[in-house]
């Protein structure tokens, strides 16, 4: 894992598209079809030093293969965005990813990283559960979560069921002594 660079930022539109080619497989074209994010976004999240890339250890040129940007939110450190070239999938490379954000976030002592995902797709959903998150109902939401879901309802991500999710997370200090 590294940290996201200026030169990475077209390089992540390429994994994004290609990522999102198997929602069409599953029906879901409108995902698979979806434009990535602009680079002058994808760059807000570089210089807040919340943009990460995993590269293959092979390519000489160290080209990104996956990447995680992330925003704090109601407290935690929301995972905006979390996606893997299909030619790197099912080798741990996103959850990786996910750790790497974790450990960042935790050292900040934040207590939380949330998600939002398709409740039904494989690789969404029920991936993030077996990296511990859980779904939060909508009375949990915060401000910052309800803003996120309303962005998406309005770009159309609700056609489709959504959760949002949240894994608790342990600071890096761990507990603290008990006082006397």
């Amino acid at each position: 894992m590294r940290d996201a660079t200026a030169a990475d930022l077209p390089l992540l539109q390429d994994v994004e598209r290609a990522a999102g080619g198997p929602f069409r497989d599953l029906g879901m074209a409108e995902i698979a079809d979806d434009e990535p994010f602009p680079p002058a976004e994808l760059d807000r999240y570089r210089q807040t030093g919340l943009a990460w890339v995993a590269v293959d250890p092979e390519d000489p040129d160290g080209r990104p293969v996956a990447y995680l940007i992330a925003e704090p939110a109601d407290g935690g450190l929301h995972i905006e965005q979390v996606s893997v070239h299909p030619d790197h999938a099912r080798r741990g490379i996103g959850r990786a990813l996910i750790e790497h954000a974790a450990a960042r976030a935790a050292a900040l002592g934040l207590p939380a990283l949330t998600l939002t995902t398709f409740a039904e797709v494989p690789w969404n959903a029920p991936y993030y559960r077996r990296c511990g998150f859980h779904v939060l109902d909508e009375a949990a939401l915060g401000p910052d979560l309800r803003r996120i879901r309303a962005t998406e309802r309005a770009h159309g991500l609700d056609r489709w069921p959504r959760v949002t999710m949240r894994r608790p997370l342990q600071s890096v200090e761990g507990p603290h002594p008990e006082r006397s």
